[in-house]
């Protein structure tokens, strides 16, 4: 007789970002279409950043003030456990007076504590070093921390693996429950790269928007020939649960499928023209959904307003649906990107879009693929890319 069949239901979600702090919050933000972006100066010139709104802000100055031992953690790790714990009460799992062995943590950064670090740095230049300044740069500091704040007794992992990394944090989890390993996780990434040195890199490689002067500084799917990244910070976690297909209502949302994709590096970025990373990773994840129920309803894409990496996705998406192509959205335009938090952010956006049936439109381009005003939105694709060549696709389904 065969397995049991089961699910990957996502039970609970938890964000903060430039969009808000709640699901109210970003609703709103999502709904309005209004960008979350602000100028700030930076080595001398106006510089666009997306930021925490001051109601966030707020809200994670509340969580640093809750425990004393949170006053040494960087941005980054605070924004993940505000976010996990979000998740956990969400999905019923945020226990005070037990800890939870069944429950794993795998959560991803880029650039893990870069301001922390960063401030270190000073220090020791200053050689004014502190005992801190190895155990609270360490990218286990993401893990540990978020199972301490939701008492989780389970598998502990952080990880890196550049813009992919939220999305790679899923997959692992995803694999962790089908292997029968944990019987609940949570699962995301974040980012707080609002620094100096990191805004510093990101203008040296030469992606950096220049549109500060304008409402949309980011522009993913724009006819505008120059790069419009900007940098963005943010957390966003799930938690995500086994459950019998027998047991999972109608309504439910479930982690249908997950597909990864690499192309040797032949660049700083590690992508080709034709983007053969997500070429790779959107064929294997579609390879996993039933033969006769391959459609794909909306593709929520990396595009982060780069001529090279939008182009390379774009051509990917043509190369693997040909004329059925599908819709396409993007957050980026609103809220920047947030390297390693931006897959899992697009996933948070997925489950907007699944209860509201809607989807955010640019105001600065028509560059969208067969939206329709009566699309309904029951199968949604997401994807992300890094340097390194590394790509990722989740594919998402409103059973």
């Amino acid at each position: 007789m065969g397995a049991e069949k089961k699910h990957i239901v996502i039970k609970g979600c938890g964000a903060i970002s430039p969009l808000g702090h709640d699901p109210e919050t970003i609703a709103q933000s999502y709904g309005s279409g209004k960008p979350a972006f602000k100028t700030i100066v930076h080595q001398g010139k106006p510089t666009p950043v997306a930021a925490l709104p001051s109601e966030a802000e707020a809200q994670l100055q509340l969580l640093l003030q809750s425990n004393p031992n949170y006053k040494q953690l960087d941005r980054s790790v605070l924004m993940a456990v505000y976010a996990a714990r979000q998740a956990a009460e969400q999905a019923g799992w945020l226990q005070q007076d037990f800890t939870d062995q069944d429950l794993g943590v795998n959560i991803g950064s880029s650039r893990g504590a870069t301001g922390l670090l960063e401030q270190h740095y000073t220090n020791f230049q200053q050689d004014k070093l502190t005992s801190g300044a190895s155990p609270t740069t360490t990218l286990g500091n993401l893990s540990s921390w978020v199972a301490h704040a939701v008492n989780a007794g389970g598998a502990q992992i952080s990880h890196s693996i550049t813009c992919s990394t939220a999305l790679m944090a899923i997959a692992n989890a995803t694999a962790w429950l089908k292997a029968g390993m944990a019987k609940r996780f949570l699962a995301g990434g974040t980012e707080a790269p609002l620094t100096d040195f990191t805004i510093a890199q990101m203008k040296a490689v030469g992606i950096y928007s220049k549109l500060h002067d304008q409402p949309f500084p980011c522009q993913p799917y724009a006819s505008i020939k120059q790069n419009t990244f900007v940098l963005g910070e943010g957390a966003a976690v799930f938690a995500l649960e086994a459950v019998p297909e027998v047991a999972v209502r109608p309504g439910t949302i479930v982690v249908e499928a997950i597909g990864l994709g690499f192309e040797p590096i032949k660049s700083k970025t590690g992508i080709s023209a034709d983007g053969l990373n997500f070429q790779q990773s959107m064929r294997h994840a579609l390879s996993q959904l039933p033969a006769p129920d391959q459609h794909i309803d909306l593709v929520i894409t990396h595009t982060p307003g780069t001529i090279v990496g939008d182009g390379a996705e774009l051509q990917a998406l043509s190369s693997v649906f040909g004329t059925d192509l599908t819709s396409l959205t993007t957050n980026k335009f609103l809220l920047g990107h947030t390297l390693g938090a931006s897959g899992s952010l697009s996933m948070q956006y997925a489950l907007h879009i699944f209860e509201k049936q809607a989807i955010a439109l640019p105001a600065y381009t028509s560059n969208f693929s067969n939206i329709s005003e009566s699309s309904k939105y029951k199968r949604i694709m997401v994807n992300a890319a890094g340097f390194g060549g590394n790509a990722a696709t989740v594919i998402l389904k409103q059973i």
